[in-house]
């Protein structure tokens, strides 16, 4: 308890303390931290490199997070992963910018996934690039607004069970502040990650059904998880699919088949203390303890 208390407080005070370099959730904590940067390589990149001398002189190094993770279209995720890194890559090369810092996923080019199989090839080609590079692999990341905790605690309040496909898959997952961190710090010094592949997970492995248990228990919502066999939990994602949002989808499926678990701790290499998952999901959940204590409420007066 009193562990969890401290990783929390901890959570507030890095909140605090990191507000003027980024926000939450991640995508705007890095499109806010990089504002000029991804501002001005966009402009290249929709015209085609025409605006790219405009910031020569002024950019020193590229951060690409290129993602497209809820679709299960083979080309798409060619186009997004791959033939838009080839675009960055050129974009860099003609405006003269020598660094690129690539966000790519834990396990890239590895499993049967055409996710993490474009992932693997998007990385070929930085690798290739002739550029000085720099490529992050994290895990599953949590944080405000994630993909992880938010997801799962909306499933639950709409659903008595949740039947949960790969229920033994698992993870590590990983705080996105120290994600933004770890970029940080090797865009500020290239000496530590030129060349260099940081795998990002935090110190909690945890099946897949382990995390969506506790994010249940902490929100306080009574209901059942049910893992399901590959058979039905692939049937699952077939049919989820084709829900508006594509909530899950046969390539996220075949994502899970392979574990997002790391070798070399590529935080504790840029000498960052990864925070644990579990003592931040009341924190992340704060929101839906309260909606849930105003339901009862609600409920007693009937």
């Amino acid at each position: 308890m009193d562990d969890g208390l401290a990783e929390a407080g901890r959570f507030r005070k890095a909140r605090a303390a990191r507000n003027h370099r980024f926000k939450h959730p991640f995508a705007e904590m890095l499109a806010h931290f990089f504002h000029d940067l991804i501002r001005e390589l966009r402009a290249a990149i929709e015209h085609r490199h025409d605006d790219a001398q405009q910031f020569e002189t002024r950019v020193d190094a590229v951060v690409a997070h290129l993602s497209e993770d809820a679709i299960d279209h083979r080309d798409t995720f060619q186009r997004v992963h791959v033939d838009l890194t080839a675009t960055v890559i050129q974009a860099c090369r003609d405006a003269g910018v020598r660094r690129l810092h690539q966000m790519s996923s834990l396990k890239a080019g590895q499993g049967e996934s055409q996710y993490l199989k474009t992932r693997g090839a998007a990385e070929a080609l930085v690798k290739a690039s002739g550029l000085d590079w720099t490529i992050y692999e994290p895990s599953v990341i949590f944080g405000q607004g994630d993909g992880l905790v938010t997801r799962f605690a909306k499933l639950l309040r709409l659903a008595p069970v949740l039947p949960l496909a790969r229920p033994h898959s698992k993870m590590a997952p990983v705080f996105v502040g120290d994600v933004v961190e770890a970029i940080a710090r090797c865009v500020d010094n290239r000496d530590i990650s030129s060349s260099r592949v940081f795998e990002l997970y935090g110190p909690q492995i945890l099946e897949l059904k382990q995390i969506v248990s506790e994010i249940r228990d902490v929100a306080g919502y009574k209901r059942a998880v049910l893992g399901l066999p590959d058979a039905l939990g692939r049937l699952q994602a077939q049919v989820a699919q084709l829900v508006p949002g594509k909530p899950f989808t046969v390539d996220n499926f075949l994502s899970l088949k392979t574990d997002s678990v790391g070798k070399v701790d590529g935080l504790a290499a840029l000498g960052i203390n990864a925070a644990a998952f579990s003592p931040f999901l009341p924190i992340l959940l704060d929101k839906d303890v309260r909606q849930r204590r105003l339901d009862n409420a609600r409920g007693m007066r009937r």
